[in-house]
């Protein structure tokens, strides 16, 4: 065992006296340590309940012959933080949260791990750490929000809650209103209810084969969220003395699996940033062409909120991420043979496994669309790509020609647009966003709600160099790549250039010759970095592009 390293032999007395330290007993200490790198804190309301959910996953590590000792792992409520310099935070903390991982499962010599996240940059910065550390290890999320009510009993959610703002500001909805959305659509604790980017991670950490089933969508005030983390637990064990590792269960086959199931349930353009990062930690390199090569063939069954008006909970009642993958293997589409966290197999795991709504789960026969959910684009725009939530985008906007808005920040597009001062037709261009402009590459969940909820979701685009959360919807094209602060063409664009967005071939172009870019580049002066300082200042010089998952290099 790793853990033989400070356990074992004379030498070892001084580390053993700090394990007894502890509180543990001989009978502790001849059992493999399992790292429980819990994610829990008292501000973010996806993590609230993420202590009972380490407790479970301990019981389960005990019931089956292991000791567990827990450790902390940030993480931040992109919530909470939207709007705001605190969303230059958001993004970095995933390699954070990677390297403080590593950090202390290495320092204290670890046998295995069971990671708890829930939120947006905590799975993917732990799902990092599995590959690079390569221990046992297993995934329990604390669970998704239940659906809240407003008033007169319609169902809600977080990205109704952003575009309420959006209608008050243009007269069509009062304070009482906009009170009503604020009390009621966020119920209970767990990731925001809707296909948002906290719930596609956690749906595909089980598509990849890193959790148990179920892990994406029991909702987390639900008791069988507990049952599970306790499975959980008892798992990981089984990991260890089988010696099923990450790099074992997180193969090509898997990343490809993974991005097949992220199409047909109509992810967050965010998984777009994560499953290279994770990949690129497994050894595995996943380019983002390869989204649109899966897309073509892989039919979109999901329309979970904001694309739709179902919720988690209701994917949780259908049969779930499994019931998912199992209309996927109707037409060959996923490959089975892969390893899980289970001990078995993929195919294995969906025997018996049935869609249970086909409402909320299409059957594979009768789609949304037989493509998949997420789009790259490409163009002089965005030479290294872009990304659009096309399951998302309304009919009409899936190709849009229009007149350059253009802001240098979201703070400025923001007041412009609840000035009124955007008109229908147009595209709102917002640079110097990106992962080394922002720094941080801010979601733009503000404007792209502000937008929908004053009446333009229909007839606005909006692109951007930063991203977006997975609760936004409509014509909203991010990650373009490279950004305006390395000097892509995005920089060059000028107020009132025409823009032209053709999503279903796959296209984005600025309508300016290529001297007259020529001409505007050799006067382009890069602006002055906004931070000079600290730790987002660090890590602008040493991030990568969004299109190689914004990884640092």
């Amino acid at each position: 065992m790793n853990s033989d390293f400070i356990k074992q032999g004379v030498e070892r007395a001084p580390n053993r006296s700090l394990l007894y330290a502890l509180g543990l007993t001989d009978e502790e200490l001849n059992r493999p340590l399992i790292g429980v790198v819990s994610s829990y804190n008292e501000i973010v309301p996806g993590h609230m309940n993420l202590d009972k959910i380490a407790d479970a996953v301990k019981a389960g590590v005990r019931a089956a012959g292991g000791t567990p000792v827990m450790f902390p792992a940030i993480a931040v409520c992109d919530g909470i933080a939207m709007g705001h310099v605190g969303m230059k935070y958001s993004l970095v903390t995933r390699d954070l949260i990677a390297d403080s991982t590593e950090a202390m499962a290495i320092a204290h010599q670890l046998d295995g791990l069971v990671m708890i996240p829930n939120c947006d940059k905590n799975v993917p910065g732990l799902l990092m750490a599995a590959a690079r550390l390569n221990l046992p290890t297993i995934f329990c999320s604390g669970g998704p929000m239940l659906a809240g009510h407003l008033k007169d009993g319609r169902r809600t959610c977080l990205s109704h809650m952003f575009e309420a703002v959006g209608a008050y500001h243009a007269g069509k909805l009062d304070e009482a209103g906009v009170k009503d959305y604020e009390e009621n659509n966020c119920p209970s604790c767990g990731s925001c209810s809707g296909m948002y980017t906290a719930n596609s991670m956690n749906c595909l950490t089980e598509a990849i084969g890193m959790a148990l089933p179920g892990n994406g969508t029991v909702p987390a005030p639900y008791s069988a969220r507990l049952r599970l983390a306790k499975k959980a637990g008892m798992q990981v064990m089984a990991l260890v003395q089988r010696n099923i590792r990450p790099r074992d269960i997180m193969t090509p086959a898997a990343f490809h699996n993974a991005e097949t199931v992220d199409m047909a349930l109509g992810c967050s353009t965010n998984t777009m940033l994560h499953l290279p990062a994770i990949a690129h930690e497994a050894g595995v390199e996943i380019d983002l062409d390869a989204a649109n090569r899966i897309s073509a063939h892989t039919p979109n069954l999901c329309h979970l909120a904001p694309a739709g008006d179902t919720f988690m909970e209701d994917l949780d009642l259908a049969g779930g991420v499994s019931a998912v993958m199992k209309e996927l293997t109707k037409k060959g589409l996923l490959d089975t043979s892969v390893m899980t966290c289970t001990g078995r197999t993929m195919a294995e795991n969906l025997e018996g496994v049935e869609n249970l709504n086909p409402e909320v789960i299409r059957p594979i026969e009768n789609p949304y669309s037989s493509n998949g959910g997420i789009a790259v684009l490409k163009g002089n725009l965005a030479q290294d790509g872009c990304v659009v939530k096309q399951s998302a985008v309304a009919p009409e906007m899936m190709a849009h020609e229009g007149p350059a808005r253009v802001f240098d920040s979201e703070e400025a597009a923001i007041e412009a647009i609840f000035g009124q001062r955007i008109r229908p037709g147009d595209v709102v261009v917002i640079r110097y966003e990106g992962p080394k402009g922002g720094p941080g590459m801010r979601e733009m969940l503000n404007p792209t709600s502000a937008i929908v909820g004053m009446g333009l979701g229909e007839s606005v685009a909006l692109i951007t160099d930063g991203r977006f959360s997975g609760a936004t919807r409509g014509a909203a094209i991010g990650h373009v790549s490279p950004e305006a602060a390395a000097g892509g063409n995005i920089a060059l664009v000028e107020e009132g250039d025409r823009i032209a967005i053709d999503i279903p071939n796959c296209t984005i172009e600025l309508k300016v010759s290529d001297a007259e870019l020529a001409e505007r580049r050799a006067k382009w002066v890069c602006p002055e970095p906004k931070v000079k300082t600290g730790y987002l200042a660090r890590y602008a010089k040493l991030v990568s592009s969004a299109d190689k998952g914004a990884i640092l290099q």
